[in-house]
């Protein structure tokens, strides 16, 4: 964990804090035909304003935050997260002073975890992705793999390029629809069959 203690030893940074929380997605954001990357976008000219910076995921509807910053714009910035329809059930998971930024040359990078879950070991270990049933460790082990796939990036200069392109309602409904493609097949033969005995029993009735 990168929060410590303000001793002569390991000093903390003047005013710099971190902010960690998890949410769900709400309808209001699952009709949004880009929600994730919406977000990313404005807050990336909002925050270097501010000197924010982070990364944001969504998976399994859910929300989760990592953003650092000073104490004051995070506490506005929270603020703000209690009045966004687009996510319910925040929880806030850490807001502690740092040593060091994480993500410094991310203003906020999206990630949609489907995109890269199955290239990472490390990453499958925490699946599915359900951060409110997580530990504290697991919650800062996920923080972790965020902050070496941040790393990796920063090695290439691909450092705070075009956020991730996303739909929300597209992969809900496409996991709606495999979740529940048995019920929809029987249904579909179903009417199909009560069709085709309509039209035997208009048929019928002419010979």
């Amino acid at each position: 964990m990168s929060a410590i203690n303000n001793n002569s030893t390991n000093p903390v940074t003047l005013d710099l804090y971190e902010l960690i929380y998890i949410s769900r997605i709400t309808p209001s954001g699952l009709s949004g035909a880009s929600t994730l990357n919406d977000i990313a976008e404005v807050s990336i000219k909002n925050n270097k304003a501010d000197n924010m910076t982070g990364i944001i995921c969504y998976g399994n509807g859910c929300f989760f935050q990592c953003i650092e910053g000073t104490e004051q714009v995070l506490t506005n910035l929270k603020n703000r997260l209690l009045t966004d329809n687009r996510h319910k059930d925040l929880k806030i998971l850490e807001f502690s002073a740092l040593t060091k930024r994480r993500f410094t040359g991310w203003s906020l990078r999206s990630i949609e975890l489907e995109h890269w879950m199955n290239n990472d070991a490390k990453v499958k270990a925490l699946m599915p992705f359900e951060p409110y049933n997580w530990s504290y460790d697991q919650h800062h082990q996920f923080l972790d793999i965020l902050q070496g796939c941040y790393t990796g990036q920063e090695k290439t200069g691909d450092i705070d390029t075009q956020p991730v392109k996303y739909s929300a309602l597209g992969p809900t409904l496409s996991r709606v629809v495999s979740e529940h493609q048995a019920f929809f097949l029987i249904q579909t033969v179903l009417g199909l069959a009560i069709v085709l005995t309509l039209l035997w029993v208009l048929l019928s009735d002419k010979f």
